[in-house]
C-alpha cells in the first residue's frame, strides 16, 4: 500500500530515529512531500510515511491536520498498518502482560491489555475485563479501521464480548464524535473479573472511561498491606477498589467519598462480592472539595485519588492550587502514627510537582511526612523508555506524624 511521505526538516530526524512516537507538525518541510502531494494537501487521518531530508523512509504513522502532533508513529521504516498489523501488535502487547503475571488463568484477569503508543499502536487502549475487552479510539486514523480494531480484539484477545467507549473529550480535538457501545458478543450490565485475586465489577458501558481504573493494582497492594485494623478514608473512591484491598487487609472501617452515585452504587456491589459487612464499608455521595473544607475526625488511614485536575497547560495553575487545597485539608485528618496515601494521575503534574506540593502542605496542616513508598503505575500501564509521556500516575505512601 502506498501512503504519502512527508519529509522532515534537516536536523528533525533525531527524535524520530531514537524512537519517541510523536512528531510535531513543525518538523516537517511544508513545501515537499510525495504519494498524495505535500504536507498542506494530506488528509486528516491518513497514514503516511515519514522520510529524512534524504527522502529515506524512516517511519510510518498516522497524520492528524489538528493539534500540535503531525504524525503518531506506529513502526520504524515503512509499514502497513491493518488488521494484521494491528493484532499481531495486540497480540504482542498480551503476551507481555501474561509475562508480567495478568492474563486470564491467573488472580488478575482485569487488566490494560494496550497502552497506546508504550505499545506500538498510537492512539488505542483496551482494557480486558475477564471475557470482555473494552477498547478506546483517539485518532481519526484508527477511526477510520474501527472494524479491523474490534475484529483484532477478539482474535488477538480471545474475548467473547467488546465494548467500544471512545466517548472520551480528547476525541473532540481530533474532530470526531463520540461514540460508545457494545461491537461484539453481548454486555448488558457491569461485567466481573479478579485483581490480585479479589472479585470486582466494572461498568464497562457507562462509567468512567473504560469502567474501572486498572492502573492502581500496585498501590491497592500497598494499601492492603498497611490497612490491618485501621479505620480508613478513602476519597474520590470511584467503584471502591481501594477500599476493598483496605478492608481485604484487616481494615476495621472504611468510609468511601465520592461525587458520583452510580460508582458508589457499584462501589457497594464491589463490597458485597468481597463478603464485606455494609456497616463497615459505608459511602458518602457529595462534593469532596467542600466536604474537606469542613471535614473533622481522625483516621488511621486516608487515601486521596483524584481524577485528572490538570489535563492541559493552561490548568497547571488552578489545578496546582487544588491538589494543594485536597491534600492539606486531607492529612489533617490523619492520627499521629497514621497513614497518608495520595496521587495525582495528570500528565502536566509531575512527581516531583506532587512532592513540593506534599512538602508545602504539609508545613501548613503542621504534620511531617515519613515517605514508606514512591508508587507508580501498574505494569499492564507500561512506561515507555522511548515515550516519557507514558509515566503520568505517581502516588506518595507516607506516615504522618505531629
Amino acid at each position: 500500500m502506498s501512503y504519502p511521505t512527508l519529509k522532515l526538516k534537516a536536523g528533525k530526524e533525531a527524535s524520530v530515529a531514537y524512537g519517541h512516537p510523536w512528531v510535531f507538525s513543525g518538523a516537517f518541510d511544508p513545501s515537499t512531500g510525495s504519494g498524495q502531494g505535500t504536507f498542506e494537501s494530506v488528509h486528516h487521518g491518513a497514514f503516511v510515511h515519514v522520510a529524512d531530508r534524504k527522502g529515506e523512509v524512516i517511519a510510518t504513522g498516522s497524520f492528524s491536520r489538528h493539534g500540535s502532533i503531525a504524525v503518531r508513529v506506529f513502526a520504524p521504516g515503512s509499514a502497513v498498518i491493518d488488521r494484521a498489523f494491528i493484532e499481531t501488535r495486540l497480540r504482542k502487547a498480551h503476551e507481555r502482560r501474561v509475562r508480567m503475571g495478568y492474563g486470564p488463568l491467573t488472580p488478575t484477569t482485569g487488566y490494560r491489555a494496550c497502552f497506546g503508543e508504550s505499545d506500538g499502536l498510537p492512539g488505542l487502549v483496551v482494557d480486558r475485563y475477564g471475557d470482555t475487552a473494552v477498547f478506546q479510539i483517539a485518532t481519526a486514523a484508527l477511526d477510520a479501521l474501527r472494524d479491523d480494531v474490534v475484529a483484532a480484539v477478539v482474535s488477538a484477545l480471545d474475548v467473547e464480548n467488546v465494548v467500544e467507549r471512545s466517548d472520551m473529550s480528547g476525541r473532540k480535538d481530533e474532530k470526531l464524535e463520540l461514540c460508545a457501545g457494545v461491537r461484539a458478543g453481548k454486555v448488558t450490565g457491569p461485567v466481573a473479573f479478579t485483581e490480585n485475586g479479589l472479585p470486582f465489577v466494572a461498568d464497562a458501558l457507562e462509567g468512567q472511561k473504560t469502567g474501572f481504573f486498572c492502573d492502581q493494582k500496585d498501590l491497592r497492594e500497598r494499601v492492603r498491606h498497611l490497612a490491618k485494623g485501621a479505620s480508613v478514608l478513602n476519597l474520590f473512591s470511584y467503584t471502591g477498589a481501594t477500599g476493598v484491598y483496605a478492608m481485604a487487609g484487616g481494615a476495621s472501617r472504611v468510609h468511601n467519598v465520592d461525587e458520583s452515585p452510580r460508582a458508589l452504587e457499584l462501589c457497594a456491589e464491589n463490597a458485597k462480592l468481597n463478603g464485606i459487612k455494609p456497616e463497615a464499608f459505608t459511602t458518602e455521595q457529595t462534593d469532596i472539595f467542600q466536604w474537606l473544607a469542613s471535614a473533622q475526625g481522625e483516621y488511621d488511614m486516608v487515601i486521596v485519588d483524584p481524577p485528572a485536575i490538570i489535563k492541559g497547560r493552561k490548568d497547571v495553575e488552578a489545578g496546582a492550587k487544588a491538589y494543594h487545597f485536597i491534600n492539606r485539608a486531607a492529612m489533617k485528618l490523619v492520627k499521629d502514627g497514621g497513614i497518608f496515601v495520595t496521587s495525582s494521575c495528570s500528565h502536566f503534574f509531575s512527581e516531583a510537582d506532587l512532592a513540593f506540593t506534599l512538602r508545602r502542605a504539609s508545613v501548613q496542616a503542621g504534620v511531617h511526612l515519613h515517605t514508606l513508598a514512591a508508587v507508580r503505575q501498574s505494569a499492564d500501564h507500561p512506561m515507555s523508555v522511548y515515550f516519557p509521556e507514558s509515566a503520568y500516575l505517581k502516588s506518595f505512601v507516607c506516615e504522618v506524624k505531629r
